[in-house]
C-alpha cells in the first residue's frame, strides 16, 4: 500500500481540515462581535466634566431674528462672482466690504478686533484673548461665489435672495455667504453683549477661493506667517449636516471634514498631419486620443476604500445602522472588498471608493471637411488619500499606454494630510461638542472632502485643519452646491448664526477633559 493514503486517514484530514475552518470562522466572527461591541460603546461625547467658562446665552430676539435675515439676504444680492483667476467682479467685491462694515459696526470698531484687508479684497480679522498663553484657533469662510444664470432653471433669479417657503434663495446661501455672514453675526452679538474671550482667534475671509484662492488666502497665510503665528485648529467650509442622505442610517449624521482629497488636472493631446476628409487616413488625432481617454474611462483607478479616512466615517456611524449593515461597517477589516464593490456602483459614494477620473474638455477640429491635426483632452481627478499625484501619473501613462499621446500636468497636489480625530484632538473635539449642545440627536463623525477649499493653504500653520458648518442637507440638496436653486432656509441660517456663537464660547476652555476610561455616552 506504498504510495496510497488509507479512506480514513482521508477522512481524518477532512474532519480536521473542517474543524480548522469552522475555528478560524468562529474566531473571526467573536472578534467582528467584539469589535462591533465596542464600536457601539465608543461611540459619542465622552462622560467627563467640561471646564466652565462664562457663557453668555445664545437668545436672538424677533427684531433681531428679523434683522440678521435681511443684513443676509443683502449678502446674497452682491454678486461676487469669480469668473476666473483674472476675471472677478471687483466692483462687488468692494460692495462686499461696505456690507460688512455697516452691519457689523461691533466688530468694526471694538478695541479687541484689528482688521486688515489684505491682497485688495480678502479680510483678516486678529480677536485678542486674555490668556495669550493658549494657542489661537481660526475660522474661514470665502465671499466669492460661482457664476450663476437664472436660465438655467432657478426657481427665483439667483442673486434675488428671494424667499419661498421658509428658504431663502441665490448663489452663496450655502456656498460659502452663509459662514461669512453667520461667522460675524456671531461675533457681533457677542462683543455687543460684553465679550472678551479667554483663547484669542483668527477669522479669514478670502476672496477667491472658487478659483483656488492664490491671492486671497494665500496672502492671508504670508501675513500670518510674517508674524509667526502657530493655530490650534483651522475650520473652514466642508461637510455638513446630512438628513436622510445616508440609506440605512437611522437618524440625521454630522460629518466634519478631516481631510481633502488631492486634485490633479491632465492634459492629453494629439498631433498628426493635416488633410482632406476625402482621403482620411487610418487614424485621426480625435481618433487616437478618443481611444486613449476611452481606456481611461474604462479601466479606473483602483479601489482603495478603507484606506483613508473614510474608513473612520463608517466606523463610527455603524452602531445607527441596523443589522447587519451594523456588523459589517463595524469590521471593515474583514469586509473591505465587498463595501468597495457595492459603493462603486454611484457616482456619490465611488467618491469614497477610489481616486475618480473625469474626462471634463474635448476640443479639435476647425472645419468639416479638414482632418486636424491637433487633438486636445483634460482630465480632472480627485485623488483619494491612499495615493499621491506622483502615482495617479504613473498610472495614467500606463493605462493610455501609446506613445502618440502627449500627457502633461496642468496643475495638481497631492491630497492634504489627515486631522486627528480621537479624544484628545482639541478641534474636533471642540466641534463635536458644540454640534451637541445644539443638536444632540445628531451622531457625529469624521468625513473626507471629495471637493478642496482654502483651508488646504493653511497647513503650515497647524497640523489639524477641520472643514464643516452646520447646514443641513436632505437628498437631493448636495447638488445645489455649484447647481441651480442654492439655497437655505430661514431656521438654518439662524443656526449657523447660534453654532458659531456657542463656538466661540466653547473655545475659551484651556484644555480639554480627561475621558473615564472608555465609557461613553451613546
Amino acid at each position: 500500500m506504498t504510495g496510497h493514503s488509507s479512506p480514513w486517514r482521508i477522512v481524518r484530514l477532512v474532519k480536521v481540515a473542517f474543524l480548522t475552518v469552522l475555528l478560524i470562522a468562529l474566531i473571526v466572527f467573536s472578534v467582528a462581535t467584539v469589535r462591533t461591541l465596542t464600536l457601539e460603546v465608543n461611540a459619542g461625547l465622552q462622560l467627563a466634566e467640561w471646564e466652565k467658562t462664562s457663557s453668555i446665552k445664545p437668545e436672538i430676539s424677533k427684531q433681531q431674528r428679523e434683522l440678521l435675515l435681511h443684513n443676509f439676504r443683502e449678502a446674497i444680492r452682491i454678486p461676487t462672482v469669480s469668473f476666473s483667476e483674472t476675471n472677478q467682479n471687483t466692483t462687488a467685491l468692494q460692495e462686499f466690504d461696505k456690507l460688512l462694515r455697516k452691519v457689523f459696526p461691533t466688530v468694526f470698531s471694538s478695541r479687541l478686533v484689528k482688521h486688515e484687508v489684505v491682497a485688495d479684497y480678502s479680510h483678516l480679522f486678529t480677536v485678542q484673548g486674555t490668556e495669550p498663553k493658549l494657542l489661537p484657533y481660526m475660522l474661514l469662510a470665502h465671499i466669492d461665489v460661482v457664476p450663476a444664470n437664472e436660465a438655467d432653471g432657478w426657481e427665483a433669479p439667483p442673486f434675488s435672495a428671494k424667499e419661498m417657503n421658509g428658504f431663502i434663495y441665490g448663489r452663496g446661501t450655502i456656498d460659502n455667504k452663509q459662514s461669512v455672514m453667520g461667522i460675524l453675526q456671531a461675533l457681533e452679538y457677542l462683543l455687543q453683549r460684553g465679550y472678551v474671550p479667554r483663547r484669542g482667534f483668527y477669522i479669514g475671509l478670502g476672496h477667491d477661493e472658487e478659483v483656488s484662492g492664490y491671492s486671497g488666502a494665500v496672502n492671508i497665510v504670508k501675513v500670518l506667517k510674517s508674524r509667526g503665528v502657530k493655530l490650534h485648529y483651522v475650520l473652514d467650509e466642508g461637510l455638513a449636516v446630512l438628513d436622510g442622505v445616508i440609506d440605512g442610517l437611522d437618524g440625521p449624521a454630522a460629518l466634519i471634514g478631516i481631510s481633502e482629497k488631492g486634485s490633479a488636472t491632465v492634459k492629453l493631446s494629439v498631433s498628426t498631419k493635416p488633410g482632406h476628409s476625402s482621403m482620411p487616413s487610418r487614424e485621426s488625432s480625435i481618433g487616437i486620443l478618443a481611444a486613449a481617454v476611452t481606456r481611461l474611462e474604462e479601466n479606473p483607478m483602483p479601489r482603495l476604500f478603507g484606506y483613508g479616512p473614510e474608513r473612520g466615517t463608517f466606523e463610527h456611524l455603524a452602531h445607527k445602522f441596523a443589522l447587519p449593515l451594523r456588523f459589517i461597517m463595524s469590521n471593515l477589516w474583514l469586509f473591505t472588498p465587498l463595501m468597495s464593490r457595492v459603493m462603486e456602483r454611484t457616482p456619490t459614494t465611488n467618491a469614497f471608493v477610489r481616486t475618480t477620473t473625469a474626462v471634463t474638455m474635448f476640443n479639435s477640429g476647425v472645419k468639416v471637411n479638414v482632418l486636424p491635426s491637433h487633438a486636445e483632452a483634460f482630465v480632472n481627478l480627485r485623488i483619494h488619500s491612499a495615493q499621491t499625484l506622483q502615482e495617479v501619473l504613473e498610472l495614467i501613462e500606463s493605462t493610455v499606454s501609446d506613445e502618440r499621446v502627449k500627457i502633461e500636468l496642468v496643475n495638481g497636489f497631492d491630497p492634504l494630510p489627515i486631522s486627528s480625530f480621537d479624544e484628545q484632538s482639541f478641534g474636533f473635539q471642540i466641534i463635536k461638542k458644540t454640534v451637541l449642545d445644539m443638536f444632540p440627536q445628531l451622531t457625529v463623525a469624521p468625513g473626507i472632502c471629495v471637493g478642496n477649499t482654502d483651508s488646504r493653504h493653511y497647513t503650515d500653520l497647524t497640523k489639524d485643519i477641520y472643514r464643516f458648518a452646520p447646514s443641513w442637507f436632505k437628498p437631493g440638496d448636495a447638488q445645489r452646491f455649484h447647481g441651480i436653486n442654492e439655497r437655505i432656509s430661514c431656521k438654518n441660517y439662524e443656526e449657523l448664526v447660534l453654532f458659531y456663537f456657542r463656538l466661540f464660547q466653547n473655545c475659551d476652555v484651556r484644555s480639554l477633559p480627561t475621558p473615564h476610561g472608555s465609557q461613553h455616552e451613546l
